[in-house]
């Protein structure tokens, strides 16, 4: 860092106190991310928050290393608006500042050298025609080779829509202050105890639990946002836990006859601060999406080059990916077991580690696993195939042909199984087919799709997980509630493996999704719950990360779609027939 400085001496006015904010940011967030790794990693996990915070934590140090300088650069900025209001820009000579002096151009490209992020922006070397012409890469970079960058990992999350944000800006809404004549955001735990009910599903019987499973399988391959690498206060360290107030990154989701419930950011990308070539002000806030953004099994070969490495067999000949233990009578492997630090899966004294897959999450919930296992299986099966009938090819050429075709199986599945399930005929007719490829367009996921449109799952989640023998009867170790399937890798070791779990998907229909009650309350009352740790409310969640990641209302995107705009709830009479759910969604 200091030789990066001496470079900058002798600059123009005005760079020592820019200087002096990065020295201060870097120094709060590197303390900050420190505190929360000691809190997370040198212990066992205090809380359901905690617990979560500690699985999903990056481990890939790119990610770590991206979603740190994003942070540094943000909060640079942040720094120099307080100091602004403070009085506090006069320089060694005197001479005053305005906050428009020090973020201009010159400015900004200093602090985004100095934070990291000048790095990040880099373009990928696409230079190697031989591997690029036929294969994808495993970050997604060089797949459209115009616009290398487009839909790679880790990148920032396109947009439809400007953001919703407090201040235009930065500030998540919802923090009790008004924007402009609209009223303050109700609490996300009242919005998530309104929607909830406790009585019985009712079953959608057009439908089987795969349709839900390989939505949440496919969002596995498609995003996953990077969540905050800190979960304590910037301004000094202190846990978001225990103060339970929105300073950076803490934004906590208040209490509502409950204790306040932790929540962190998600880290920010560098753009968020660049000059805008629209205005004269700076891009708002933008989140980091860690996937591939397209539909290429990252969810089963990572979304690195490392990632992917890790997942592979060295051992192995035929281009296989690693195997875990072999399941009587089948001989077929389950995944093998992760050796990172303890996680969310150590959990109730049970004594399987995490099982390692190519997105973490493959541990969430046992139908998950079930389906991860199913696919890494199916690269096997299809590898060894086709070192038999190429004995010539080498292992990387089988590993990569096969994860061609693995690739193109789940674009199959999707487009021609899955999608006009959940589209429809009008749907699909919007879509028009596929019409060739085209360069122009821009593969990357949008923010409002993987943080609001693609929770649509939530609303069909079976309170029970149903585990079926091969006549279709409940197993000896019988059905589990939902939050008991959750993180319990040992249940598919010790109780019939994925067999039963995937007759449960594919035997036994989704809850139907009903307007009067649409989030089971095992999303909000026992979610991640255990004789040890209280509850998350997951549903109160998903509404905080929206305000977070600054989601625009509903009525904006009825105008962006040529809809009716509406100004009232009754104006919606049409779409929401029910004047008491209209009711509801006034509350």
């Amino acid at each position: 860092m200091e030789l990066v400085f001496k470079a900058v001496q002798g600059g123009q006015a005005g760079d020592d106190f820019v200087e002096s904010s990065i020295l201060d940011a870097v120094q709060r967030v590197d303390s900050a991310i420190n505190s929360t790794r000691r809190h997370l990693f040198s212990q066992k996990p205090r809380t359901s928050s905690d617990l979560l915070a500690q699985f999903y934590y990056p481990r890939d140090p790119l990610i770590v290393e991206t979603a740190r300088a994003g942070e540094i650069f943000e909060h640079t900025l942040q720094l120099i608006r307080e100091r602004v209001k403070q009085g506090l820009t006069v320089d060694l000579d005197g001479k005053e500042f305005r906050y428009n002096d020090l973020v201009s151009p010159r400015s900004l490209g200093l602090i985004a050298n100095l934070s990291g992020c000048t790095a990040r922006w880099l373009l990928p070397n696409c230079s190697d025609p031989c591997f690029h012409g036929k294969y994808r890469s495993h970050d997604g970079t060089c797949n459209n080779l115009q616009q290398p960058t487009w839909g790679a990992a880790p990148t920032a999350f396109g947009r439809l829509l400007q953001p919703a944000y407090q201040d235009g800006v930065r500030a998540p809404r919802g923090l009790g202050l008004p924007m402009g004549s609209r009223q303050p955001l109700p609490q996300p735990r009242l919005v998530a105890t309104v929607w909830a009910r406790a009585a019985a599903a009712t079953r959608d019987h057009s439908h089987t639990g795969m349709l839900l499973l390989w939505g949440r399988f496919l969002e596995h391959d498609l995003d996953h946002t990077v969540p905050a690498l800190s979960t304590a206060r910037f301004a000094d360290g202190r846990p978001c836990s225990s103060v339970c107030t929105d300073d950076p990154p803490c934004f906590p989701v208040g209490p509502r006859h409950a204790p306040c419930m932790l929540f962190a950011r998600s880290s920010p990308a560098c753009a968020s601060g660049r000059p805008s070539a629209r205005a004269q002000s700076v891009y708002a806030r933008e989140q980091i999406n860690q996937q591939t953004a397209y539909i290429d099994g990252s969810n089963v070969y990572g979304s690195s080059e490392r990632e992917s490495q890790a997942l592979r067999d060295p051992a192995a000949p035929r281009g296989l990916l690693r195997t875990g233990l072999a399941w009587p009578p089948s001989g077929k492997h389950l995944l093998p077991f992760s050796t990172d630090p303890p996680t969310a899966c150590v959990r109730q004294e049970q004594d399987s580690p995490c099982f390692l897959a190519g997105d973490r999450r493959a541990n969430e919930h046992l139908a998950l696993t079930a389906m991860h296992t199913v696919w890494f299986r199916e690269h096997n099966r299809v590898a060894t195939e086709l070192s038999a009938l190429n004995p010539h090819w080498d292992r990387d050429t089988v590993y990569q042909e096969a994860r061609k075709i693995v690739g193109a199986q789940l674009q199959h599945i999707t487009y021609s199984h899955w999608l006009p399930q959940v589209l429809g005929d009008p749907g699909m007719r919007m879509l028009k087919g596929y019409r060739g490829y085209n360069p122009s367009v821009n593969a990357g996921i949008i923010n409002s799709f993987a943080t609001a449109a693609f929770t649509l799952g939530h609303t069909s989640v079976n309170p029970i997980l149903y585990r079926l023998n091969d006549t279709f009867g409940e197993i000896s170790e019988g059905h589990l509630p939902f939050h008991k399937a959750l993180f319990s890798p040992s249940r598919i070791i010790k109780e019939g493996g994925i067999d039963p779990v995937l007759r449960g998907l594919f035997g036994v229909s989704p809850k139907r999704r009903a307007p009067s009650h649409l989030l089971s309350p095992e999303l909000i009352q026992r979610l991640f719950s255990t004789a040890h740790f209280a509850a998350v409310d997951s549903a109160a969640a998903i509404i905080q990360r929206g305000r977070d990641h600054g989601i625009p209302p509903y009525v904006d995107f009825r105008v962006f779609c040529n809809l009716t705009s509406v100004k009232t709830f009754e104006d919606l009479q049409n779409e929401i027939k029910d004047s008491e759910i209209r009711q509801k969604l006034r509350k």
